[in-house]
């Protein structure tokens, strides 16, 4: 099996598992909160949802235009102290009673206030107060949505940080906002957008009750079709979740139920099969008619390719007067949005900061703050240590290697082959971490070595170890036997590096990445390992040079009562940024930076010796403190060679 057909068989179970049944549809109704918080922790909010009270949103109005039946306010607030959202807010003319509102929210055209106005201005007209915001990236403050799309920040992925956070987090304060006006009805809200505005309608429809109805347009498509047709290649950071909990957007879907839900897209989407948005209105829909509710979803298919069609935009306005309103209207009665050039704004009389940017604004580097790293822990005693150490493995195993398979298959461990050189006997051994994969240790023993036998298990980084070996072996005793592992991706399983960049984007879809499948291999091959009646199963060291370092530590972390642990080159963090063709090491782990880092996982290991084979970063200071503070059994060792072991 190669890595894409791999990631293709797991993003297709994902999307075959998605509410494949609805079965009692109490229990969708019993559950709806514990998967509400679930997707929110996906999205990088729990925190953000916890707060007993909101920050001041500081509305600030810097202008008004009249215009016949309905005004503009050129207006921006602040979602969180600095985080600026710009907006334009239409208000209809002559309200007798508050209204229902509508929050329009954009797409990646340029200038969006502008592109999208027509929608907005249509909604006024028909008596909503509409809210049209920008995004991060492009509106009037530009800030990032392409971080590991174009500029190789993979980090996002360990720092569990989706711009899509940050949009749906915006998202909630503009509702927020639209209830604090006496001009809205705050019971009567609905949300509608297209493309990266379509995939935050649909998540913050999910997140946030208070959406009563709802237009997602162009933003609909399962993780099946995204890694298996590869429409990844076009979408944008912000259109996923962090997938640990390996979601399709079927079960976002399924939180929205049974508010009415509108889905339209376009025949021949490039980046949004269509297809693949049938089966998940399918699915939904019998969801809907489970929970009584089957007239209020719908699809809309509109001809042509990703953009908004006559059809589809009179639908959705028909959809919002409907559920919000309560008012029935033909398509004709509706009537269409007037694009005409007399009838738009120009661009500068929508803009919201006239005098220039705010210089305190923190939206453009949000990605550095929105989500808070991990602190190192603090650990006095043993004790401590050993309580800290279950409950981050028992975390990890959760947001981070939650893909590991449930039920491990046959290992089906074969001696391959027996060699003998000299006084040395060398063994190729092969065995099946995970279904569909074959991998293989080349281990080697001296002969006179007495058994039980210890063995140090070496992380290859290329091929060409299984038959040199590796030079940072020179110096161990012939005692230890050596165990050179090719994870996926070294040797038999590599794969070119022109196709990093969309493995490491696909993986995470599935809920992995190449780093946790090369965690979960490696446990694999020291389970493989003691099934061999002359390996000291106490007797377990593992070793890792340069990115394979941080798959030897949560290795380590993670199966314990190793004998030692030797880094050689170990990266100093997991938070730092990657080539932007994605080339190189693939240290991300998702979600990991928001528990624990390398230094501190390294530090965790206390009483396995803990060897650094030449020079280590200065980040590792913490662990080698915390070692000499808990002191023996567990030791830290700087040495040039292996001959300590």
């Amino acid at each position: 099996m190669n890595i894409m057909e791999y990631l293709c068989r797991e993003a297709k179970r994902i999307t075959d598992l998605s509410l494949k049944e609805v079965g009692d549809p109490n229990r969708w109704v019993e559950t709806e909160e514990e998967r509400r918080r679930i997707f929110i922790d996906m999205l990088g909010l729990t925190e953000y949802m916890k707060m007993e009270k909101r920050p001041p949103l500081k509305l600030t109005v810097t202008g008004r235009l009249q215009r016949g039946d309905y005004i503009i306010e050129k207006v921006h607030f602040q979602s969180l102290p600095r985080l600026y959202v710009t907006g334009n807010l239409y208000i209809p003319k002559d309200l007798e009673k508050p209204a229902p509102a509508v929050l329009y929210l954009c797409g990646h055209s340029l200038e969006q206030k502008h592109h999208y106005q027509a929608h907005a201005r249509k909604f006024a007209q028909l008596g909503f107060v509409t809210f049209i915001i920008e995004t991060i990236q492009r509106g009037e403050i530009r800030g990032h949505h392409h971080g590991a799309y174009h500029y190789g920040w993979f980090n996002w992925y360990s720092l569990g940080y989706t711009p899509a956070g940050v949009e749906v987090w915006n998202s909630i304060r503009a509702l927020d906002l639209l209830q604090s006006r006496p001009e809205v009805d705050p019971q009567r809200i609905g949300v509608t957008g297209i493309s990266g505005g379509g995939a935050m309608s649909w998540f913050l429809t999910a997140v946030d009750k208070r959406v009563k109805a709802a237009a997602p347009v162009c933003g609909t498509a399962t993780i099946a079709s995204h890694v298996c047709k590869r429409t990844i290649e076009g979408h944008c950071d912000c259109m996923f979740w962090i997938n640990n909990h390996m979601w399709d957007l079927t079960d976002v879907g399924a939180l929205i139920a049974p508010r009415p839900l509108l889905i339209a897209s376009a025949e021949r989407d490039w980046i949004f099969d269509i297809q693949s948005v049938r089966l998940i209105y399918r699915r939904l829909k019998r969801l809907y008619e489970a929970l009584g509710r089957s007239d209020d979803i719908l699809l809309v298919e509109t001809p042509g390719g990703h953009s908004y069609h006559k059809n589809s935009r009179l639908l959705i306005f028909a959809w919002f007067l409907r559920h919000l309103k309560g008012v029935e209207a033909s398509p004709e009665e509706v009537g269409d949005i007037d694009e005409s050039p007399e009838s738009q704004e120009n661009l500068e009389d929508l803009r919201v900061f006239k005098e220039g940017l705010p210089p305190d604004e923190l939206v453009t580097t949000v990605q550095e703050w929105f989500i808070k790293p991990a602190e190192p822990p603090r650990i006095e005693t043993s004790k401590d240590l050993e309580e800290y150490r279950r409950r981050l493995v028992s975390r990890l195993l959760e947001k981070t290697f939650n893909s590991f398979p449930k039920e491990p298959c046959n290992l089906d461990v074969e001696v391959e082959l027996v060699q003998e050189s000299g006084d040395w006997i060398g063994y190729r051994v092969g065995f099946t971490p995970e279904e569909g994969w074959r991998l293989h240790i080349h281990l080697r023993r001296h002969k006179e070595t007495r058994e039980p036998v210890p063995v140090v298990v070496s992380l290859a980084r290329t091929a060409r170890t299984l038959n040199f070996g590796d030079e940072a072996m020179r110096g161990l005793r012939n005692r230890w036997a050596r165990a050179f592992l090719e994870v996926r991706g070294i040797g038999e399983t590599s794969w070119s590096q022109d196709l990093q960049w969309l493995i490491r984007r696909s993986a995470m879809l599935t809920g992995r990445t190449v780093a946790t499948m090369r965690v979960y291999d490696t446990l694999r091959a020291m389970e493989a390992l003691t099934t061999l009646n002359w390996i000291d199963k106490d007797g377990i060291a593992v070793m890792g040079s340069g990115e394979m370092a941080a798959i030897t530590l949560y290795a380590a972390l993670i199966k314990g009562g190793l004998r030692a642990v030797i880094l050689q080159s170990p990266p100093p963090t997991q938070n730092v940024r990657s080539s932007p063709d994605g080339s190189g090491p693939a240290i991300e782990m998702l979600n990991c930076l928001r528990y624990t880092d390398l230094p501190y996982v390294a530090g965790l290991l206390w009483p396995t010796d803990l060897i650094f084979l030449g020079p280590r970063p200065e980040t590792y200071r913490w662990a080698e403190d915390l070692y000499i503070k808990l002191g023996p059994p567990g030791t830290v060792k700087h040495v040039k060679n292996l001959s300590v072991l």
